[in-house]
């Protein structure tokens, strides 16, 4: 889609008004009326809105829809690229723009650069394309947001954002990926790369081909620690260096960076294992038939810090390679995150088996060992209850009374019949003796 920025200039604050305005009333109107536009430009006449929205009409920066059965008007795309560019000049990120540098399914690249002449990259999304129309249905953060009312304008936007935040978490990190610097709407500002795609790698001979294979692998497995798979790792979206920093210098290697993550989801997504797989064969199948390289598993190696020639395995495996080592997916909310590691969940489900098992069997033998139950209790309850009768009770507070008379008795007549314990209490000779003649009798 053509970019044509040359009447940006002419524009004044009051229109820029009046397409916001159009831009806010565009959340919840296809078409937004006249009224509301007015209303939400904070302009006092109305015949000053009507002079803005007849200006932007002719820079075809808003449309009016055919058959309407209001008077209303639409934003284009040419309208949110001036509102996302308009932003980046007020932020001093973007000064200059330049041609196009290509042209992709779901979005153009542009020439651009900053005040102090530092060549850029705009990357200006445009979903919505004959030939991409699909794109709701293969993302997940893009398919719980398009409902019915929802424009394409909204998807690029929120797939840029998506993207804008994948590039800065992952170049903090140290991936080898270009260094984004703004987003504004549906359109990301970042570093320019010199060189060109993977697919003209064919054309580069002095090029170490076996390194470049298990670094792209590396990177690929690095990701994956990370928490994400990339789901579009191929020639295409691979950028070769055309050369390298003074410490980087080797005229072999030229180095690499990676491009496109709106579509990146988590290892934990239902189908990781596919798509990480789908990405490892795009590059076995490039390197294969383009570059004529095919390396086989040797197992008298060693060395499993890379992949190919010279090392163990030829190429990463989802369940033996990835091992979880950070949680961008989580700090990103890639698509099939899950708050629960795997682990959580599996123990949770096992805890609950358990319980579920346990559960059974006591409503299993509850039935057979109610009768037995009853019975041992019935029978401990009322043994408790004869033997702690009334009758009892009465008996030996009457022997304890009788026996403390005799004792105050021997004491106040001083007869000699009394012997002390060891506790200090006084015991009657007779119960001694008495006693005694049982044991004599046995």
């Amino acid at each position: 889609m053509k970019l044509d920025t040359s009447h940006m200039r002419y524009l004044t604050a009051e229109d820029f008004q009046v397409l916001h305005a159009v831009e806010r009333g565009s959340t919840n109107h296809e078409v937004v009326p006249t009224s509301l536009i007015h209303q939400l430009s904070g302009l006092r006449s109305m015949s000053g809105t009507g002079r803005c929205i007849s200006d932007l009409a002719k820079l075809k920066l808003i449309s009016r829809l055919r058959n309407a059965s209001y008077d209303g008007y639409r934003l284009t795309y040419n309208g949110i690229d001036y509102l996302a560019l308009k932003t980046m000049l007020d932020r001093d990120t973007v000064y200059s723009i330049g041609g196009p540098m290509g042209v992709g399914k779901e979005s153009d690249i542009f020439r651009a650069s900053d005040k102090e002449g530092t060549a850029k990259v705009l990357k200006i999304h445009r979903l919505g394309r004959t030939s991409f129309h699909t794109v709701r249905n293969k993302r997940d953060y893009l398919r719980k947001n398009a409902k019915n009312g929802v424009n394409w304008m909204f998807l690029s936007k929120l797939a840029a954002a998506k993207e804008f935040q994948f590039m800065t978490l992952l170049y903090a990190k140290g991936f080898n990926i270009p260094e984004p610097f703004d987003n504004s709407r549906h359109i990301i500002m970042m570093a320019m790369v010199e060189g060109y795609t993977m697919t003209r790698l064919k054309y580069h001979k002095n090029i170490n081909i076996p390194k470049l294979y298990s670094d792209l692998m590396n990177f690929i497995v690095k990701l994956g620690k990370s928490g994400l798979i990339h789901c579009d790792f191929n020639e295409f979206n691979i950028m070769i260096k055309n050369s390298l920093g003074a410490e980087e210098s080797n005229e072999n290697d030229l180095g690499f960076l990676v491009i496109d993550f709106p579509q990146c989801i988590s290892i934990q997504h239902p189908e990781a294992d596919f798509y990480f797989k789908r990405d490892v064969d795009c590059i076995r199948r490039f390197f294969k038939k383009k570059m004529k390289y095919e390396p086989v598993a040797d197992p008298t190696m060693l060395d499993v810090d890379g992949f190919g020639d010279g090392y163990k395995y030829p190429y990463p495996d989802f369940h033996r390679d990835i091992v979880r080592e950070d949680n961008l997916d989580e700090l990103l909310q890639a698509s099939g995150f899950s708050k629960k590691h795997p682990s959580d969940r599996a123990l949770e489900e096992a805890v609950q088996s358990m319980r579920d098992h346990e559960e059974e069997e006591e409503e299993g033998s509850q039935d057979e060992n109610l009768e037995e139950s009853e019975e041992d209790y019935d029978e401990y309850y009322y043994d408790s209850e004869e033997g702690d009768s009334e009758e009892d009770g009465d008996s030996d507070t009457d022997s304890l009374a009788e026996e403390n008379e005799k004792i105050v008795e021997a004491l106040t007549t001083g007869v000699g019949n009394l012997k002390m314990d060891k506790l200090g209490n006084y015991i009657l000779e007779e119960e001694e003796e008495e006693s005694d003649e049982v044991e004599n009798s046995e």
